[in-house]
């Protein structure tokens, strides 16, 4: 006890303590998901056997569901079979738009719509197949991704180089011509087989 025979002023320990809070909070919605992705890859590196049961409250979060518009917004690509485009949703309001989203998805009612589908035409003059999800579905598949993506970055081996962020198949090729002419091995085994199945049947 002070010698005054008075307590702490604990209102201005809170003014002193509340500005240093608020610097350290993440401002924008991008730095709130990347210290989200940053914790959960965190616990998934810390305790290899954790097991995350629940990630759809994350999936849900209105920073997490803007930052995916935005990186769906970057890839830009074609409207799905609902026609919706992004200029669209800029006219509806993005807010707006993303909010009804994240009602659909707290709520249970999200459906996923049917895949539109194309085809791409190949360089030995065959077609492949393309199937372009609605713009809504992109977004939340892109959430999703958000979210998983960083717990299982820590379960992968450094020289596996699919669909993971700073990576590409340009990087695995490299790296498999530095394994055939630096180090003299001689074997490469092509992932795709369909080629090959094609040929023995």
């Amino acid at each position: 006890m002070p010698a005054e025979g008075r307590g702490p002023d604990l209102r201005q320990a809170g003014e002193v303590t509340r500005p240093r809070r608020l610097a350290q909070s993440p401002a924008t919605p991008l730095e709130r998901v990347r210290q989200l992705q940053t914790s959960l890859q965190a616990k998934a590196k810390a305790e290899p056997a954790f097991r995350f049961y629940s990630l759809w409250d994350k999936v849900c979060r209105a920073d997490v569901l803007e930052e995916a518009y935005h990186a769906c917004r970057r890839n830009d690509g074609a409207a799905g079979c609902d026609g919706t485009t992004f200029g669209q949703i800029a006219d509806h309001g993005q807010d707006r738009w993303l909010g009804e989203l994240r009602q659909e998805l707290r709520a249970g009612e999200y459906r996923p719509q049917p895949l539109l589908r194309v085809w791409i035409p190949k360089s030995n003059g065959g077609q492949r197949p393309l199937g372009i999800p609605c713009i809504r579905d992109r977004v939340v598949e892109m959430a999703a991704l958000l979210m998983l993506g960083p717990i299982f970055e820590a379960d992968l081996l450094r020289n596996q180089y699919g669909f993971r962020p700073g990576m590409d198949a340009k990087m695995a090729v490299r790296q498999a011509f530095w394994h055939v002419s630096d180090r003299g091995r001689s074997e490469v085994v092509d992932a795709d087989l369909s080629d090959y199945l094609d040929a023995v049947s």
